[in-house]
């Protein structure tokens, strides 16, 4: 059988092409229940590789960018203008739009207080949410989860936290039980009439014979799970209004996601990630290797919030990267590893249309380690706001342990 399962603290997590036996049918329909009720949802999608905020969101009014950077920067009459300082990349035409309605939020200086370069280490501090501690052992958002308080236990779906992907990430790491689901068209099961195997025995003997009651319920979960994701038929799903993502495997990944929100599974947090932005070759400017990432970024994207409609208004997006990138270019038309990058907010709650953030500038002395674009928000002060105030998350101290978060330190973004 192909397929791959993983048990990760109590949650039985599905991946990939599965058609499973007949006493799994049985099993999830016995255990099937209703969707929980619609409500706010947290989309996170991180950029692996440490993204050159620098050339997204161009500081097209500071002459040492362009000093710095004498054949990657993008000149001002080139950018798409946001404010009369920043403009973006011109590859990120959709994004343009939205922050021209109101709908999409910048923040730019932005990033972990750690200043590791290591992309393993930095990515793990930034989904723990504990920068400079890797033992911790679960993700921000499952522990955000937690302490949510939103749904009841008898409310929770199995379906409350998804990753669209191969394997669960850190953020997703925790007690509450969480599902990674990398094609939702193979999310399914075998029909009644399928003939069972002599692994489906086997598996049907290990769970009748099994005093585990951790792996008890997380069967039971998996099952509820596949029968109510066959329900909502995935594969004959026709994104709205007209929607064509891009060809690609973000663009397949973000609209799974909005399959998941609009199919009534009780979905509260959605995690996804795309790879390829670590640029330290042949990056180019206007056009070339980040401008191509960015055409596909920015159209996913863009794609995933039309096909909402009315969703839209409960949901909310954030976007990450576990650092930024040297302010000067190398000697191989790229960048290295730096530190301060930009996050984007999309939603429906969002005070869009707006730069955000401190900007601590590009010349010599105001560089990070003389380097790099400073921080001077940190991206849990970000991810803080918009859990207190659209998932109604009770104690930040829980989800970012000793990060010492309050109101004050919020951007005002929702």
């Amino acid at each position: 059988m192909n397929r791959r399962f993983f048990l990760s603290n109590g949650a039985l997590s599905l991946v990939g092409t599965a058609m499973l036996p007949n006493f799994l049918v049985r099993a999830a329909m016995a255990g099937a229940s209703n969707a929980t009720s619609k409500g706010n949802r947290l989309v996170v999608v991180f950029q692996r590789g440490a993204v050159d905020g620098l050339n997204v969101v161009v500081p097209f009014r500071e002459k040492n960018y362009y000093a710095m950077r004498p054949t990657l920067g993008i000149g001002a009459e080139k950018v798409l203008d946001l404010d009369g300082s920043f403009g973006l990349h011109p590859a990120l035409a959709p994004f343009h739009e939205l922050y021209a309605q109101g709908h999409l939020a910048v923040i730019h200086a932005a990033g972990s207080p750690n200043a590791s370069r290591s992309h393993f280490d930095a990515q793990d501090y930034m989904e723990n949410g504990t920068p400079g501690n890797s033992l911790q052992p679960d993700g921000w958002l499952n522990r955000a989860l937690q302490v949510e308080g939103a749904l009841t236990p008898t409310q929770e779906s199995p379906f409350r936290a998804v990753a669209v992907g191969n394997q669960l990430p850190k953020t997703l790491v925790g007690a509450v039980p969480a599902l990674a689901i990398e094609d939702l068209n193979s999310f399914s099961v075998g029909g009644p009439g399928a003939k069972a195997s002599s692994a489906s025995n086997a598996f049907e003997n290990i769970y009748a014979a099994s005093g585990d009651q951790i792996l008890r319920k997380a069967g039971d979960e998996t099952f509820d799970a596949i029968q109510r994701m066959r329900e909502t038929n995935p594969g004959n799903y026709t994104p709205a209004n007209g929607v064509e993502y891009p060809k690609s495997a973000f663009g397949h990944n973000m609209m799974q996601a909005a399959q998941l929100i609009k199919s009534n599974l009780g979905v509260e947090t959605v995690f996804t990630d795309v790879q390829g932005w670590d640029t330290h070759f042949n990056q180019g400017g206007e056009t070339g290797q980040l401008a191509s990432r960015l055409t596909d970024f920015g159209a996913s994207i863009a794609a995933f919030w039309r096909d909402l409609g009315d969703e839209a208004a409960n949901v909310t997006l954030v976007t990450m990267s576990e650092f930024g990138r040297t302010a000067r270019q190398n000697g191989t038309g790229g960048t290295d590893h730096g530190h301060g990058n930009v996050m984007f907010v999309l939603g429906g709650q969002v005070k869009g249309g707006r730069v955000y953030g401190k900007w601590p500038g590009l010349e010599h002395e105001q560089l990070y380690q003389q380097r790099d674009l400073a921080v001077t928000t940190d991206y849990r002060a970000v991810l803080g706001e918009l859990l207190t105030k659209t998932m109604r998350s009770t104690d930040l101290e829980k989800v970012f342990p000793g990060a010492g978060l309050n109101r004050n330190q919020f951007l005002n973004l929702v």
